[in-house]
């Protein structure tokens, strides 16, 4: 079960308030998923959940007013240059992370058979994209976007 934190332990990141994150796992026509390395620089890195140094899915904060695809879309495209149908989603996880400085709820959805290249759009946070098959992902994996994976894998939406 995930640790539990009180409200008076609330993180100064979020304000004390949990925030909705949203990721895209993406796989190519070869069913390998698409993943970023974040900048080993955690201000570059931009990450409340300290992910500098990962590999991770694109994937951002939800903006005010957003629904969870459209957050989804757009983050998609503002990382890596993608322009994705949000009608060919499918959700495939909630993960719930707490930490003792901030708190997210991160919504999982994929995208298959995406034949487009990346690009790197915001070379001071991901340093670059690359494909990878599912069976020999690298090692030092976004805690969220590792759990979206074994979401996937195992057909089990909250993880």
């Amino acid at each position: 079960m995930d640790q539990q934190i009180t409200s008076a332990q609330g993180g100064p990141a979020s304000g004390g308030k949990p925030r909705v994150g949203v990721g895209a796992m993406i796989l190519n026509e070869k069913g390998q998923v698409l993943l970023g390395h974040r900048n080993d620089d955690p201000i570059k890195a931009s990450s409340d959940l300290h992910g500098q140094g990962c590999w991770t899915f694109p994937g951002g904060k939800l903006d005010w007013g957003e629904t969870l695809l459209d957050g989804a879309v757009r983050e998609v495209l503002e990382e890596t240059g993608l322009k994705l149908d949000a009608s060919k989603a499918k959700l495939i996880s909630v993960t719930n992370e707490i930490r003792p400085d901030t708190h997210y709820v991160t919504v999982g959805f994929l995208w298959q058979n995406v034949s487009n290249e990346p690009k790197i759009i915001e070379p001071d946070e991901i340093t670059e994209w690359k494909w990878y098959n599912l069976n020999n992902l690298p090692e030092n994996m976004f805690l969220p976007s590792e759990k979206m994976i074994k979401a996937y894998l195992g057909n089990k939406i909250y993880y």
